[in-house]
């Protein structure tokens, strides 16, 4: 017999009824995607079917290869240690069953580019009498154990504010860790700005997503000033489909995971799509070299301030004529909070 596959979906589960069916139609949704393979799904706890009966039903289809991805947004205890044991014991105790477990959805351009439109919807719904400028994007994850899991969470926030061009963006966490939603908010509220957007970076709903915007509720109340938006969570999203797909044929590729993934060169970046496809050409040519034996006569130039890790832009300054015509112009570059006002602090110094 052949090597007959199957793609199995390995969710957390949740007490709540409606998470559980959002995740099933999200699997349910994933049929199909992978020609005659056989999907299933199960969760590691407080829901029915766990792993083990995903499995045993994609066994009861002649299945003898199983790629299993975790159904989950970041990797933290769960996917990085439960779920691996789960199906480990499986494979142990069947013979002849191969299980190749792939890699959570993570920082992926298309979770962003999901996440962005599940803003913009709640930005279009509550009208856009308040600029982007004057809006703060507060994203809010699970919050983990695992500080690793807890510092994507931050990225995504920070894609998306500069993606969308927010006056300002602060990541929040609904349990576990700090800053949890409701003193976050009221920081928020003490920046300044006239708009509030809270986007649960969630796949699913339950309680905690309903405990964020329960508190949302309770911050707006004590701030009528300010507008509180609440955006939906991100669910099955076409994008959030695409990227599990992804995941799935990624295990049978053995793809590198280097973070030329997230390079706005090759990939969709919110925000930075007029640069994909550009021709990727170092700036730094002209200083290659610069600093070492071979090429002593360049430090007759005074400015060694730009040997150290110092690597901003200011070691281009050397009056030797190199412009910087050729870079992509920023897509913010009218952000209040940025290189307009940088230029103007300068002119004033």
């Amino acid at each position: 017999m052949g090597d007959r596959f199957g793609v199995m979906i390995c969710g957390h589960g949740s007490r709540d009824p409606m998470a559980v069916k959002e995740f099933a139609v999200l699997s349910e949704k994933l049929t199909g995607r992978f020609g005659d393979w056989p999907v299933d799904y199960g969760y590691l706890e407080f829901a029915r079917p766990v792993i083990r009966d995903g499995l045993d039903r994609l066994r009861e289809r002649q299945v003898n290869r199983v790629l299993a991805v975790p159904g989950m947004l970041f990797a933290a205890g769960h996917a990085k240690n439960d779920i691996p044991s789960v199906l480990n014991t499986y494979q142990a105790g069947h013979d002849g069953l191969t299980i190749q477990y792939g890699r959570e959805l993570g920082i992926d351009t298309r979770m962003v580019r999901a996440a962005g439109e599940r803003v913009g919807e709640a930005l279009a719904a509550a009208g856009d009498h308040v600029p982007r400028h004057d809006t703060v994007l507060v994203v809010v994850g699970r919050g983990a154990s695992d500080p690793d899991a807890n510092s994507n969470v931050a990225k995504v926030m920070r894609l998306l504010w500069e993606g969308m061009g927010f006056g300002w963006g602060e990541t929040a966490y609904s349990g576990v860790t700090f800053p949890l939603v409701e003193p976050a908010l009221e920081h928020v509220a003490r920046l300044g700005f006239r708009r509030v957007v809270v986007f649960p970076y969630f796949l699913f709903t339950g309680i905690l997503v309903q405990r964020i915007y329960d508190h949302t509720d309770l911050v707006a109340a004590r701030h009528p000033e300010i507008e509180f938006v609440k955006a939906p969570y991100l669910n099955d999203h076409p994008l959030v489909l695409e990227t599990f797909v992804s995941r799935v044929h990624e295990i049978l590729e053995g793809t590198g995971n280097m973070n030329c993934q997230m390079c706005k060169y090759r990939e969709q970046v919110l925000g930075f799509e007029a640069e994909i496809g550009l021709a990727q050409e170092s700036h730094h040519h002209h200083v290659e070299g610069i600093g070492t034996d071979a090429d002593h006569h360049h430090h007759d130039h005074g400015d060694h301030h730009h040997h150290g890790h110092d690597h901003g832009h200011d070691h281009h300054h050397h009056g030797d004529g190199h412009a910087h015509g050729h870079h992509h112009p920023y897509p913010h570059a009218d952000h209040p909070l940025g290189p307009k006002s940088l230029r103007q602090s300068e002119a004033a110094d």
